[in-house]
């Protein structure tokens, strides 16, 4: 679990996002990210224990993602994010393995597991690993367990078919998808309850023959 305060911090980042503020709140920002680190740290053996891919050794602040953005190319200036983002990467944040992600933001809160935007070779054998092996698939997504708590983002979806499939393809509103990423809803009060950390190990259990599926899809079974 975290602390009202944490959240409460990061609220205030985003209704306060200047380098001056931040100066004067550099305490509060030592706190929460100390209360984080403490999150995570209950979270790693758990993940490792379900995932052995995922290194038992990882330490908190590998995970933790900065708070500082990187304006250069933005139109955005904000020097800070609005959010805590928390990414449990089996290789160190690479882009050709599925990822567990979690995201602390008030009132948009989530666990996302997958690919967000793969590169156009992953995302080829992904989709040729549904069009090979649909059967597979299917019973992953539309598990009970699965489609109790998780739903597939259809962030950026095809609005025609990929090349290479057919409209009439059984699996063609899945091959539309440019983003593999199964989505977990959290709200706020469930951070600050101690059942977090075993509902959120719930569903790296029920997800990981999900990352599994990905996972050997793009040679890293």
């Amino acid at each position: 679990m975290i602390k009202q305060e944490t959240l409460d911090f990061i609220k205030d980042v985003a209704e306060n996002n200047d380098r001056e503020w931040f100066a004067e709140n550099k305490p509060r920002y030592e706190t929460a990210r100390a209360d984080i680190f403490a999150f995570i740290e209950q979270l790693v053996p758990e993940l490792a224990a379900i995932d052995p891919a995922f290194p038992l050794d990882t330490p908190a602040k590998k995970c933790l993602m900065r708070i500082y953005r990187d304006v250069r190319f933005s139109k955005n200036k904000n020097p800070y994010k609005s959010n805590y983002g928390i990414s449990f990467d089996v290789k160190g944040r690479g882009i050709t393995t599925p990822d567990y992600y979690l995201h602390i933001q008030p009132g948009k809160s989530f666990l996302g597991v997958g690919f967000w935007m793969p590169e156009p070779a992953v995302l080829k054998k992904i989709r040729e690993e549904i069009d090979y092996n649909a059967t597979e698939f299917l019973e992953i997504i539309h598990a009970k367990d699965f489609e109790k708590i998780f739903t597939l983002s259809e962030e950026d979806k095809l609005k025609n078919a990929p090349k290479g499939y057919e409209t009439d393809h059984p699996q063609i509103e899945f091959l539309k998808l440019k983003s593999f990423i199964a989505i977990y809803k959290l709200e706020d009060k469930e951070f600050f309850d101690a059942a977090i950390v075993n509902k959120l190990i719930t569903a790296f259990k029920i997800i990981h023959p999900f990352v599994l599926f990905l996972r050997n899809a793009v040679g890293h079974g």
